[in-house]
């Protein structure tokens, strides 16, 4: 079973999910993430009955980049407190067509989920029932058609990244759930979960864990120019 392997110790194991994989099983049937991981595990380390692996985050299916898990229960519930309390830095690889108005803010919108089409909306100001939502861009690189965006979240909305950005007029690249006109040909968005950084919840020791963008001819420009 491949599975790119970003960072592993005797609590957690960082994994680079490809576009497509499921973090966590669904009604679909399609086996998850973190069953791989489990896999992983009990092939590796010749472990015997059930595995743990802990769902410490989620990112969506069509987007690809580290996804952390928990090889212990003490971990899991370390890490879940590290979220919690917003000290877990997340920074995201975002290819959009449209170039920001401005080259960094940060955005602050309300959102609602529509749970029977699985899709957020976006309100410039605040309503019953909306969530806050706040996330901070820059602009880090473009090319002749294309805007590479790095983006960091201040909260934790479903599909926040998608919709914000769509809601200032700068759709992912692929993503036509949100308004962007064409899909990419292997049904991903352009969107990376770049890289994870935190206080390991139990050696304390400053942990940051970056992925390798997908390999593809646009993403591994923006890589390359990036270095």
């Amino acid at each position: 079973m491949n599975l790119s392997i970003l960072y592993e110790d005797n609590h957690l194991i960082a994994v680079n999910k490809i576009s497509g994989d499921l973090v966590q099983g669904d009604k679909t049937g399609k086996i998850p993430l973190n069953e791989k991981v489990k896999s992983y595990l009990k092939t590796t380390y010749n472990k015997k009955g059930n595995v743990f692996c802990g769902v410490i985050h989620r990112i969506d299916q069509p987007v690809s980049g580290v996804v952390l898990f928990a090889k212990t229960s003490k971990a899991l519930t370390r890490m879940n407190a590290l979220f919690r309390d917003q000290k877990v830095d997340k920074s995201y690889w975002a290819i959009v067509k449209n170039n920001p108005e401005k080259q960094e803010d940060t955005l602050i919108h309300y959102l609602r989920k529509n749970n029977k089409i699985n899709k957020s909306i976006a309100s410039p100001k605040e309503k019953t029932g909306y969530l806050r939502a706040e996330l901070n861009y820059r602009l880090l690189a473009s090319s002749d058609t294309y805007y590479l965006l790095e983006v960091k979240l201040i909260t934790g909305r479903h599909h926040q990244i998608r919709v914000q950005l769509s809601a200032i007029g700068s759709p992912i690249k692929g993503d036509l759930k949100y308004g962007f006109p064409r899909s990419n040909k292997d049904a991903s968005i352009s969107l990376h979960a770049k890289s994870i950084s935190f206080i390991h919840p139990v050696s304390l020791e400053n942990i940051h864990i970056e992925a390798p963008v997908p390999e593809d001819k646009l993403w591994m420009f923006f890589e390359k120019t990036i270095e």
